[in-house]
């Protein structure tokens, strides 16, 4: 993957190559000012067959996910008894053994990010010959 600052300017900027997908939203003034973020731009996804880069506000660092690091990827859901919330998030395991919780920060229970980036991933493997 290209710089993640490099990716997070060209998609704010555009165009974006046509295997990028690009998921933004506004940040509201009233939840920008409560949460000292109303000065930061917008959030920003960005999911490319190389990973994916998220930019939430510049109080978090951004989030950074490289598919050539992985080995496995799965899709997970959860719901209570008590509620008919679902929440989704994607099990990554890491060539180092390691195995992390993603889902987006912005865009939680998004299910087309979850489906982009699972695509995503999909296309990176067969790209590189371990589909």
């Amino acid at each position: 993957m290209t710089d993640p600052r490099t990716v997070l300017w060209q998609a704010r900027k555009g165009p974006v190559p046509q295997d990028w997908r690009v998921f933004t939203k506004k940040r509201g003034r009233l939840s920008g000012f409560f949460h000292g973020t109303s000065d930061d731009p917008d959030p920003l996804l960005v999911i490319t067959t190389g990973g994916s880069v998220e930019y939430v506000s510049e109080a978090k660092p951004l989030a950074i996910v490289l598919f050539g690091d992985l080995t496995e990827v799965k899709l997970r859901v959860s719901t209570t008894d008590s509620s008919s919330l679902v929440s989704t998030w994607l099990d990554l395991r890491h060539r180092n053994g390691n195995k992390t919780r993603w889902s987006s920060v912005g865009f939680t229970n998004h299910l087309d990010v979850i489906q982009a980036f699972l695509e995503s991933y999909g296309a990176h493997k067969a790209l590189r010959g371990h589909g």
